[in-house]
This record gives structure tokens, C-alpha cells and sequence, in this order.
């Protein structure tokens, strides 16, 4: 590959350490992220994870091809043989790593808006890397402006398509057989608008396919490639009704996340389709741990010890969840943010896997997604809601204050402010990768949540620039 060269930005070291995230990089092309430091972080990747031969995927984003493309130049400079799977899912990346065994890098800014990239790190097998488990020595290399010497010999750099091994993978691991459904999927003009084809293709004996958005535009025209907001399922929500379809399903720019809406139009709770595969999982593998985010639903935790596994509560993040999932042996793992990690998928995440078990639930009973998912949903759910605050840790110090002291709460700092009552709980924690306070919100009843919620953003929105 022979990328189209960008000037390389002003070093300034505060620039660069700033799109190293929490578990990832990302940040705005080419005034913060461009191809002489995505080729810097190539050498820097390759001499902390020791790796003598990498994979490497990329999104649809204009930027991506020319970014990955640099990187793999710094990786092959380091001596690792580069292997090139072009255009992919994150989680087809993550197939490439464990299939491969080798680690990996997927360039993609997921839902961000055009104007950004980054890149997500794996070692092999898909294993994650995080601040505290390699990236933060990368960041310093790379902050530094002192990546590794290049090697005497470099590596080669070759192609390689995974996507039919990677769609036939999946279908191992979630069969759909049963009743014929009518699925519509949004894409998003995202990546998904390349796997969910190669899946589905697979699929026409049961699955009649509605495709939605499925042309490959990173500058995204028809809405953002951000299914958790509630604008972005609009179009789905009203193809279903307009189809009479059994289930939609929406995925994010990069396809890792994957949210559904039922065959009435409407949006279903990531923490319902969280509970939905942890039966399934429970089911295959009886008394196993099945990890949740601390921002999902309690109704999870209360269904997963009744179908007697064993729930255990973790913080927001990738690279926190996958962790989670090893030293536990866990067989699943949920985020209410729409990411789903298999630990036979390598412990990553995988959006249409996700959406695999729901339509494998769905053919084989004869019940509407409505019906099926009814059992899951015990408690309204506020949504995520995001507002822009000069101090983050100011509001959630003046949320905190102003709850700690109830009757039967209790306050935990798990990851941002949680504040539990028997009635409700709500959390509020700043984002990883954007300027935002995100506050989710759940009560005993709508009544709960609704009141909770408009008491908390007022708390949150006294510092707000843009709500």
C-alpha cells in the first residue's frame, strides 16, 4: 500500500498525549492525529508489544486507507511482517487477531463524527491494551518523539481477505434456523454496509434482508453512525413499520455495536438484549459469570443469579470488560452502550454476533421481539443522555452532594459518580473519547426515572455550554 502523505502536524507533546484515550486513539484528522504520527505509533506498537508480525484493518472514513497505511510502514520499519486485511468491522479486525493469533490494529473513529480517526490496539488472540496494559507506553514513545531505531531487515507487508471466514465463524457460534424473518438493517453507511451482506448471504433460507444505508461513506449522509442516539434510529424505527418486519437491527461507523428495534418501531434496551444472550449463554454453559457495566440495567444482575450464574459488575470499557472477563472466565459480557464481548469470540465484542443471537431467539419460538424481550425489561430506562460542562468533576461533585446524604442511598466512584437507592440509581461519568457527561438514569417505575432524571440533568446543566 502506498498512502497519500499529510504534513506532519506541530509535535506539540500536549496535542499528541491528549488522543491517547482510555483504552484507544482518537482525535481530529489532521490537526491532532495524522500519518507521520500514525507511523510513529506503527514502530512504538510493535517495539512494546514485541510483536513479530501484525494485522491491520480500516474503516470507511476517507482518512482511514492513508492512516493504516502509514502505520503499517512504521510496524514493517520495526521488522514485524504487516498483513492487510483492507476494509473491515472492528470485530472482523478482532476475528483476523484471534484466527490469526498475531496482534492487531483497526483504524476507525467508531461513531465520531467524519472529521476524526483513531486506531484500537489489541495484542494477539484480540487480547485488549489499555492505558494500564501497554498503551501508556506507546503514548510515552510516541509523545516523546523517540519511537524505536528500524530494524536492519523490515517486514513485509501483504494482503489478506478474512471477511467470508469471519461471517462463517460467526454462524458457528450463533446458528439462526426456524421461522423466516424480515430483518432490516441500518448500516449507517458504516461497515456493517460490508459484514451484514457477507453474513446474511448466508442466511436466505431464514432471512429475508432489508438493507439500509449499506453504501460505504465515511462522511455519512444520511445521519451519524451513532445508533445510541435516539435521532440515528429514526429511518430504522420507521422501515420496520413500513416493511412489517420481525426485527431492525443498527450498527454503529465501525459495526462493533449493535441496537435493535421490534417489530412495533420501537427502540429495544441494550440491557434487555444483554439479558436475552446471558440466558442463551447460561443456557449452553450453566452456572457460568456474566459480566456487566455498571450503567446497565439492574434488572441483568437480578436475571442472571436467577438462572443461577453469577453476575459481576464492572466499569465502562473494552479493555476494563475483557479483563474482567479473563480473570473471571466469564462466557459473556454486556454494555448498555450496545458492545457485547463473547468469550468465544476471543473475550471481544462483536455487534453482529449480538444481533445474531437475537434473530437465533426470535426463529426459534414464535412470539414477536416485543413478547420475547418483555421479561427483560423490569425497569424504565432514562437512555443515555449527554451534556457539555466546563467541569466535569465539579457537576458530579455537586450531583454527589446533593444525594449522598438521602435515606438508603449509597454512593460508589466504580468509574465517574454511581448513586444507588432501593427506587432508583443513576450514574454519571465523563466520556473517554468526547467532551460530554453522560447520565443514565433507572427507576421502579416511569413516574421514578422521569423525575430522577429532570432532577439530575438540572444538577448537571448549571454548568452547561451545549445540551
Amino acid at each position: 500500500m502506498s498512502p497519500t502523505r499529510v504534513t506532519a502536524m506541530a509535535r506539540d507533546p500536549d496535542v499528541v498525549s491528549s488522543v491517547f484515550k482510555a483504552y484507544d486513539v482518537r482525535g481530529v484528522v489532521p490537526d491532532e492525529l495524522d500519518e507521520a504520527l500514525a507511523r510513529d505509533l506503527g514502530r512504538a506498537y510493535v517495539a512494546v508489544v514485541g510483536a513479530p508480525e501484525v494485522v491491520v484493518g480500516y474503516d470507511m472514513r476517507p482518512t482511514s486507507p492513508g492512516l493504516a497505511g502509514a502505520f503499517a510502514d512504521g510496524a514493517s520499519a520495526a521488522g514485524a511482517d504487516v498483513v492487510m486485511i483492507g476494509l473491515a468491522s472492528t470485530d472482523q479486525l478482532y476475528f483476523a487477531s484471534g484466527h490469526l493469533g498475531v496482534p492487531g490494529a483497526m483504524f476507525t473513529a467508531s461513531h465520531n463524527p467524519a472529521q476524526y480517526n483513531g486506531v484500537k490496539l489489541c495484542r494477539s488472540h484480540a487480547r485488549p491494551i489499555g492505558t494500564d496494559s501497554g498503551l501508556g507506553e506507546i503514548r510515552d514513545l510516541v509523545v516523546a518523539g523517540n519511537p524505536p531505531p528500524p530494524a536492519a531487515v523490515p517486514g513485509a507487508i501483504t494482503e489478506h481477505d478474512v471477511l467470508v471466514a469471519y461471517a462463517a465463524h460467526l454462524l458457528t457460534l450463533a446458528p439462526v434456523a426456524g421461522r423466516r424473518l424480515k430483518v432490516v438493517v441500518d448500516a449507517g453507511n458504516g461497515m456493517a454496509g460490508l459484514t451484514a451482506p457477507a453474513v446474511f448471504g448466508r442466511l436466505t433460507d431464514v432471512v429475508d434482508l432489508v438493507p439500509l444505508y449499506f453504501e460505504l461513506d465515511g462522511t455519512f449522509p444520511n445521519h451519524e453512525a451513532n445508533p445510541i442516539d435516539p435521532a440515528n434510529l429514526r429511518d430504522l424505527q420507521a422501515a420496520v413499520v413500513a416493511e412489517g418486519a420481525d426485527i431492525g437491527l443498527a450498527f454503529d461507523g465501525d459495526a462493533d455495536r449493535c441496537f435493535l428495534v421490534d417489530e412495533r418501531g420501537e427502540a429495544v434496551s441494550p440491557s434487555a438484549l444483554t439479558a436475552l444472550i446471558a440466558e442463551r449463554e447460561l443456557a449452553r454453559v450453566p452456572g457460568s459469570t456474566i459480566i456487566h457495566n455498571l450503567i446497565t440495567s439492574r434488572a441483568v444482575p437480578e436475571i442472571v443469579a436467577e438462572l443461577g450464574g453469577t453476575p459481576v459488575r464492572t466499569r465502562v470499557g473494552h479493555s476494563f470488560i475483557k479483563e474482567q472477563m479473563a480473570q473471571t472466565d466469564a462466557v459473556f459480557g454486556g454494555e448498555h452502550s450496545g458492545h457485547f464481548y463473547f468469550r468465544d469470540f476471543w473475550r471481544a465484542d462483536s455487534g453482529m454476533l449480538a444481533g445474531l443471537h437475537a434473530l437465533a431467539a426470535l426463529a426459534e419460538g414464535d412470539v414477536p421481539l416485543s413478547g420475547l424481550l418483555a421479561r427483560y425489561e423490569r425497569y424504565p430506562l432514562s437512555g443515555e443522555i449527554n451534556s457539555t460542562v466546563d467541569d466535569p468533576q465539579a457537576v458530579q461533585a455537586a450531583v454527589e452532594a446533593a444525594y449522598a446524604d438521602l435515606d438508603g442511598v449509597t454512593v460508589d466512584h466504580l468509574d465517574g459518580l454511581t448513586v444507588s437507592h432501593p427506587d432508583w440509581q443513576l450514574n454519571v461519568r465523563a466520556s473517554n473519547t468526547e467532551p460530554l457527561l453522560r447520565l443514565n438514569v433507572e427507576g421502579r417505575d416511569e413516574a421514578t426515572t422521569t423525575t430522577m432524571r429532570d432532577r439530575t440533568l438540572a444538577l448537571i446543566r448549571g454548568g452547561t455550554t451545549d445540551g
